[in-house]
């Protein structure tokens, strides 16, 4: 009957929301739900792209000024690609884990499905411990590298102050974080993110077209085989999950300015918050405040959390060179090597394959093809990125230590510029003749 309220269960996010049907909305919860309450496939998909599109742009320069451009755009489109594989058997591994729980009657309502949890209800409490393990350290030093990035790319926009303090700035800025509840609440965020990331993209490339290069520039492959390796991993990276890079590019155009500074303070807030709001959740959970209601009370919890990841970004200051270390020892795990070898185990027998929520693309073989690709990937990504990848980037983080030491104050930043030497002055003077001297020693 059109009396009676209809309340259905609503998938947002992580979430299972109650709704009722029928009940008129105010106007401050019209407001609220357009600027905070996202979950829609549309705030998905600004989050994401907001994301991925601002990391892959700003990992360029860097990966391939160390790859050259041929083998940045090969690894660029390999990596895409088997990053959207494991995305895929991700997202695959989160539904089999959530339709088997409800199945047994557990209640997701006001908890947030985590990695681990997945691994733990799939494969027992020894994955669930190496994929925490892993989990936390990649998201702990993602968190770091956000610092980093925001201290960098605001210091080649305003220089009066060094990286250092910066970061000290952005550190307190982002531990704002801890009063956004979850992903969903960063609507604004990244649909303010995406639009501004779109037009620093679009203002770079006009002026390139317009202005051309400097006169004189040279291009240059690879160097050595640690920077070759150094930059892949990178693009990795890119692909992995939170991807960092350094474009140094200032303008004076006043509009571009302000976009690239808001473009800093909106990924503050959105990749720091994506990163490190898993984190809270891990915290809250060990803690018992993850299904608490007082938001106050969740944010003060969640503030030793933050603290240590504002002391790493001080002490660490190296951005590529963590960006490098991160992707070859934690994403190539995290994101790659555990998904594939998780989902090969979960399926391997032909009950757990025929009973599967969700099959393999025909067009990919189904599981033949998937096992197919899995094996590449978990070889592919252990030798390359891990191997190969660790060694290259554990070299240059040794390197960029023994050169800049520890909490440096403005990791790679142009040496001052010293004031001009003063005028040499000539002045004549006329030398006492032997005469004086001798009178001055007659008289006393």
């Amino acid at each position: 009957m059109a009396s009676e309220k209809v309340v259905e269960s609503v998938l947002v996010g992580n979430y299972v929301e109650m709704e009722t049907e029928g009940k008129a909305k105010d106007v401050k919860t019209r407001i609220s739900n357009l600027f905070w309450h996202g979950g829609s496939v549309y705030d998905a998909w600004f989050s994401c792209a907001s994301n991925q599109v601002a990391q892959v742009l700003l990992t360029l320069p860097y990966s391939f000024s160390q790859l050259g451009m041929v083998s940045g755009v090969l690894f660029q489109i390999f990596y895409g690609l088997m990053g959207s594989w494991t995305a895929y058997l991700i997202s695959i591994l989160y539904i089999e884990y959530r339709t088997r729980k409800e199945r047994e009657k557990v209640d997701f309502r006001n908890h947030v499905i985590q990695w681990f949890e997945v691994l733990d209800g799939l494969l027992g409490k020894h994955w669930r411990n190496v994929g925490l393990a892993f989990n936390c350290t990649f998201l702990l030093f993602g968190s770091v590298i956000q610092l980093i990035a925001c201290a960098s790319n605001i210091y080649y926009i305003n220089d009066n102050l060094d990286k250092r303090t910066w970061t000290y700035i952005f550190g307190a800025c982002c531990a704002t974080t801890v009063f956004i509840p979850s992903f969903r609440n960063y609507r604004i965020w990244s649909f303010l993110g995406l639009i501004m990331t779109t037009y620093t993209a679009w203002y770079l490339t006009i002026a390139s077209l317009l202005h051309g290069q400097v006169e004189g520039v040279k291009h240059s492959g690879p160097s050595k085989l640690v920077l070759y390796f150094t930059g892949a991993t990178n693009i990795l990276y890119t692909f992995g999950d939170m991807p960092r890079g350094r474009q140094k590019v200032i303008f004076s155009k006043g509009i571009l300015l302000f976009f690239l500074h808001e473009e800093s303070l909106g990924f503050l807030f959105i990749t720091f918050g994506f990163a490190c709001t898993p984190l809270y959740f891990v915290w809250e959970k060990a803690i018992g405040m993850h299904e608490c209601k007082s938001l106050c009370k969740r944010a003060a919890a969640r503030l030793p959390v933050v603290v240590p990841i504002w002391f790493l970004a001080i002490i660490f200051p190296f951005f590529g060179p963590i960006n490098s270390t991160v992707g070859s020892l934690l994403v190539s795990f995290t994101v790659y090597i555990i998904p594939a070898l998780a989902h090969m185990i979960i399926f391997k027998s032909a009950a757990a394959r025929e009973n599967a929520v969700e099959q393999p693309p025909k067009f990919l073989g189904r599981w033949a093809g998937a096992y197919t690709i899995n094996v590449f990937v978990v070889v592919w990504v252990f030798i390359v990125g891990f191997g190969f990848g660790g060694w290259a980037s554990m070299t240059n983080f040794i390197r960029q230590i023994d050169t800049f030491g520890l909490f440096t104050k403005c990791y790679q930043c142009p040496p001052p510029q010293l004031p001009p030497p003063p005028p040499h002055l000539n002045f004549t003077a006329v030398a006492p003749s032997p005469a004086a001297f001798q009178h001055g020693f007659n008289h006393p």
